[in-house]
């Protein structure tokens, strides 16, 4: 049984302790804009009627921020 996009969302929301608020600020680290309903729709179960799954597009941002949230911003090139 594979994790899906929303089993690691999951995952690395509670590994970094992180609120909705937090991950709306990670999002827009990378011009990636997240309401909380939508945060909320995917961190359902998903028998509930109002999930949402977290698309590849979706978690790739939220990666690309987390990053930049921990270790910064890749300095200027030269």
């Amino acid at each position: 049984m594979a994790l899906t996009n929303n089993d690691i969302f999951k995952k690395l929301r509670v590994a970094h302790k992180l609120n909705n608020d937090d991950i709306v600020k990670i999002c827009e680290l990378v011009d990636f804009k997240v309401s909380k309903s939508e945060l909320g729709a995917i961190f359902r179960r998903e028998d509930h009627e109002k999930y949402m799954e977290c698309g590849d597009q979706f978690l790739r941002n939220f990666l690309d921020g987390l990053i930049i949230h921990l270790r910064g911003p890749m300095p200027k090139k030269k």
